[in-house]
């Protein structure tokens, strides 16, 4: 049997691919087995420095405000750069030169900077020009750094997601006497957003992890500046990171789980999601198709 894509594979791929399963998992297997074994030769995995993380105290005092930190610059960023990065993507698409030329130039210029320059440059604007407090200065550097980068980015997704589309949306629009702007909202955008929701979760999970970067060069106070405060209280470098590492993990899993369900829920609309059918929902189709041709018969 084949499918659009690629070809079913018969026995012989089957017996292959399952050796290939075993020989990952084993290999995976030791290699944690050795992490394991160096831990515990170098005394990470002795019981008192990991009880903290049992306690509240680590929790409330430390972790819990560094993520709660974590999560408002994250969103901050996120709120801001989505929208700024759509208008930027569909300028970039614009047939007005005035308009498309200074979009290009601030998107690139801006994609083509690292973050933690933007941050600090951010910090020292706001340290030399501003009013802004030096409490709340990290927290406006950090924000104005993922938003001037990821936005970039985004648009470039959303100007991807939406020439990705067949030119004949664009064309049949026209033909039925519809603007450019109703265009692109009523038709393009909506179709674009399932084809574009891969790639922009992928970057926001970007902005989640990348706020770190303001705790350690800037002195902000996310999960993982707070985590240097509480291994400097309990002389547990090692089993904070790790600890940390999960929290991440479990954040940025919800994330994309999240994303994951919405792109099912907006696949399953059947409005506008600009991507190609698979073979069950073709065969779907199908029936459907010939169950309304039996029932038109049935009733002529």
């Amino acid at each position: 049997m084949t499918s659009v894509l690629y070809d079913v594979p018969g026995p012989k791929a089957k017996r292959r691919n399952l050796a290939f399963s075993v020989v990952f998992f084993v290999l995976l297997a030791l290699l944690l087995w050795w992490i394991w074994q160096v831990l515990d030769d170098k005394g990470q995995l002795e019981w008192a420095l990991w009880k903290p993380f049992t306690t509240s105290e680590a929790w409330t005092t430390y972790l819990l405000p560094g993520l709660a930190d974590t999560l408002k610059a994250a969103a901050l960023a996120m709120v801001i750069a989505l929208p700024l990065g759509a208008v930027l993507g569909i300028a970039r698409m614009s047939d007005h030169r005035w308009v498309r030329v200074p979009a290009g130039a601030v998107v690139e210029f801006f994609r083509a900077i690292p973050v933690l320059l933007l941050m600090l440059f951010a910090n020292e604007f706001f340290a030399r020009s501003t009013d802004v407090t030096s409490e709340a200065r990290p927290l406006y550097a950090v924000v104005t750094g993922l938003v001037l980068y990821n936005a970039s980015v985004l648009a470039e997704v959303v100007r991807a997601g939406i020439l990705s589309l067949p030119k004949g949306q664009s064309e049949a629009a026209q033909a039925i006497g519809l603007r450019k702007s109703q265009t692109m909202s009523s038709i393009l955008l909506p179709q674009a957003v399932t084809v574009m929701l891969p790639a922009i979760v992928s970057q926001l999970v970007v902005i989640v992890k990348d706020t770190a970067l303001g705790g350690v060069m800037l002195g902000f106070t996310e999960l993982l500046n707070s985590r240097a405060t509480l291994a400097a209280n309990y002389a547990n470098v090692i089993p904070s990171f790790i600890v940390v590492a999960v929290v991440f993990i479990a954040l940025n899993f919800l994330l994309t789980s999240f994303a994951s369900w919405l792109e099912g829920r907006l696949r399953r609309s059947r409005r506008g999601t600009g991507a190609v059918l698979g073979a069950e929902d073709v065969d779907d189709l199908n029936a459907a198709e010939v169950g309304g041709t039996f029932k038109t018969g049935a009733d002529q």
